[in-house]
């Protein structure tokens, strides 16, 4: 760190260093009292560099202890080795608690459904590609006896590329359909635009005043929407 001041120029070594705790720096064997915004300044960027540390190895744990364990102050020590005073005070605590400074680990929350389980849902969700998240919780709570919200149900499907989408609809064009069509596009072929302003253009839209819309949703997997089985 670099603090100019009065022409004068000195620099800051180390973060631990005395001289800088008591608010003087040292600038060729002579004492130079901080700046105020000066020591502000080196103060956060000390607080910064405290907050990038991520995780303590058992070696700096011991040797935080071992400090504490001969008098040293919680404040000192934080400011001797660069770690947030928060964090030497929940080390300390829990050394007086338990005797132990080593890392717990911690597997996570155990998962509700066991692989069998993960297994029915999907065969259930493939037989029965209609099926919603809550007819396959359901279904699951009656076979085995365990239950499971929806949001689970999405996400072990999720797992297996099974995913809730609407189907294709796809309107079967007979022969008949396809002549009288041809035969509409000829007879308009040759309208004006001014024909053509008089007619009226809509598009099929859906609303829906509840919450539900009702909507028909199938589980598939990505790329299979044109497929005859994921098709209405």
């Amino acid at each position: 760190m670099q603090i100019t001041g009065n022409h004068q120029m000195a620099w800051i070594v180390r973060h631990n260093d005395e001289s800088v705790r008591e608010g003087y720096i040292r600038n060729g064997g002579k004492e130079v009292k901080l700046f105020t915004s000066a020591l502000k300044a080196f103060q956060c960027n000390n607080r910064i560099v405290m907050a990038q540390r991520k995780h303590l190895d058992d070696f700096l744990r011991g040797r935080i202890i071992g400090r504490l364990e001969c008098g040293r102050t919680q404040l000192e020590v934080s400011e001797e080795l660069g770690i947030a005073q928060s964090v030497i005070s929940r080390l300390w605590q829990r050394f007086q608690g338990d005797g132990n400074v080593s890392r717990c680990y911690s597997t996570g929350r155990p998962r509700v459904t066991t692989p069998n389980e993960d297994r029915y849902l999907a065969v259930t969700a493939k037989r029965n590609s209609r099926s919603t998240a809550s007819d396959l919780s359901r279904q699951l709570s009656s076979a085995t006896g365990t239950t499971v919200s929806r949001q689970t149900v999405y996400r072990r499907l999720g797992h297996i590329d099974l995913y809730a989408r609407r189907p294709v609809r796809c309107v079967p064009l007979t022969a008949t359909h396809c002549r009288l069509r041809l035969a509409w596009s000829r007879e308009h072929a040759l309208w004006t635009p001014q024909q053509w302003s008089c007619v009226m253009f809509s598009d099929e839209s859906r609303f829906s005043l509840q919450s539900d819309s009702r909507r028909t949703f199938i589980w598939r997997a990505p790329g299979t929407s044109y497929r005859q089985e994921n098709t209405i």
